[in-house]
């Protein structure tokens, strides 16, 4: 049997403006001196698509990077489309050729029903409908109402509430005689009995179900659909319909998100993504206290989600505008609708509650510490003494500043914060709304912010982090005043 010729060494043929791609490939390969683990096809190629690491490494390597960058400009000007879709598109044609000489299939001809699902889920008409369904039963009800309502009060209110926080108090004070360690480990800001009933009686159950929901939503295929439903909106703040992916993965965990951005074609894109994930994306745990807070006041609940979404398109549509870099592209491939599969949804959950969890744990106790030390030097205090104002600028009693500096650590456990606050019947429909608008909008959490500084670098990490502290607040301050003065109750 003759040799094949690799993959790698596929002459691009078959499209236009491929022959000018191919020429800048072997060009490359020629002035590639060094060693690399891989072939200098690969690394020219990698080269033309802008890969981050191998232009890194190429750059640190080879003494006469000048012309090879020449040939890469050069090459993507005389190319009307992105370097990496033209290459994609060829890669994919070969892989197809390859198939089609070693496959043979029966044809399997898509039934009318298939065929009518697949275009109401597409179609703008029918495919925004359908979206909100999705959401109001997928989210509203299951995770807002079901998880974060009926699941938590009944882990909270009968379990840790009734029995477990008055044992823990119990058994810490008369064992422990000394206060401080007393208020260490349980009482009011107690390891225990705040943070691991954070953690596990207000977080674990709503990420739980919004996990079990988004497994059902994913191995159905509907997620590529989506894509494709929101390409036209999201093309006017600098992303396209691919970029659905990282936002819906950041109603799971930002954190998670912001490295899934990576997979988006150009800086630009990865650098809007993770300043809308960090601004405008409450992660599952904060998204199900928030639909709890709310979900007995639909117009609360409205103006909300609103606020949020006007948010959202508002600072995307800016910063595309402000952000230099090409207009993104859009390709993706689009799997058929299927009924999920029970073990993939199961296991998808499990995998995903058990990593969340793992993260989460040490989080809120290392944030229970820090409160702790908070209170007894008196600076946890001071700061919510500090913060007063902007609280009632916001229509804010003091105390809901401790929300936001739980915030700080986490954004859910600052949720859970305001949960706590919104239970003693401390705020009204009005400073519901504004309280959770502002703590969505407020500083991303730390982890988020670690995966920020790596993916995006020290400067435009502090930049985002710079730019959304103030906003959030003004924002909050700029919502109590148009609520207030169009005289709404909520």
């Amino acid at each position: 049997m003759a040799r094949k010729e690799p993959l790698e060494y596929h002459d691009f043929n078959t499209h236009r403006n491929f022959n000018e791609i191919e020429k800048a490939a072997r060009d490359i390969e020629v002035l590639l001196k060094s060693d690399y683990r891989l072939s200098k096809r690969s690394i020219a190629l990698l080269l033309l698509q802008e890969d981050e690491e191998i232009t890194a490494l190429v750059r640190r390597k080879e003494k006469d990077f000048d012309t090879i960058d020449k040939i890469i400009q050069k090459t993507r000007k005389a190319c009307p489309e992105p370097l990496q879709y033209l290459i994609t598109l060829e890669r994919q044609s070969k892989v197809d050729r390859i198939l089609r000489e070693v496959i043979s299939a029966r044809e399997k001809r898509e039934s009318s029903f298939e065929q009518w699902l697949d275009d109401i889920t597409i179609k703008p008409l029918t495919g925004v409908p359908l979206l909100f369904l999705v959401l109001y039963f997928g989210l509203y009800k299951f995770v807002g109402q079901f998880g974060a309502g009926t699941v938590v009060d009944f882990i909270e209110g009968n379990i840790f509430e009734a029995y477990v926080n008055p044992w823990i108090n119990h058994i810490v004070v008369s064992l422990i005689p000394y206060k401080p360690i007393q208020q260490l480990l349980a009482l009011d800001y107690g390891i225990i009995t705040l943070g691991i009933r954070y953690a596990v009686a207000i977080i674990l159950p709503i990420v739980g179900t919004f996990f079990l929901v988004f497994s059902i939503i994913e191995d159905s295929g509907y997620l590529p659909r989506l894509a494709l439903l929101v390409d036209r909106v999201f093309k006017k703040i600098g992303l396209n319909g691919r970029a659905v992916i990282p936002m819906t993965l950041g109603f799971g965990c930002d954190t998670m998100a912001t490295l899934v951005s990576r997979t988006l074609e150009t800086r630009r894109e990865r650098i809007i993504a993770t300043l809308l994930l960090a601004l405008a994306i409450p992660c599952s745990a904060q998204l199900g206290v928030i639909l709890a807070l709310l979900s007995g006041r639909p117009y609360a609940m409205g103006v909300w989600v609103g606020f949020i979404l006007l948010v959202f398109l508002f600072i995307g549509y800016l910063t595309a505008k402000i952000l230099p870099g090409e207009r993104p592209s859009f390709y993706m491939e689009v799997p058929p609708l299927r009924m999920p599969k029970i073990s993939n949804v199961l296991e998808k959950t499990f995998s995903r509650m058990q990593w969340y969890f793992l993260e989460i744990v040490p989080m809120f106790i290392l944030a229970s510490v820090l409160i702790w030390f908070g209170k007894m030097t008196g600076l946890f205090d001071m700061i919510v003494h500090a913060l007063a104002p902007v609280m009632n600028a916001m229509g804010l009693p003091e105390k809901a500043a401790e929300a936001f500096l739980f915030g700080f650590f986490r954004r859910d456990y600052g949720a859970a914060g305001l949960y706590d606050l919104q239970k003693s019947g401390a705020l009204n429909g009005v400073q519901m709304v504004v309280a959770s608008a502002t703590l969505t909008l407020f500083v991303p959490c730390i982890a988020q912010f670690s995966i920020m500084v790596k993916e995006r670098g020290v400067k435009t990490a502090l930049a985002i982090v710079g730019f959304i502290v103030p906003f959030a607040f003004i924002s909050g301050v700029a919502l109590n005043w148009v609520l207030n003065t169009l005289g709404v109750t909520l």
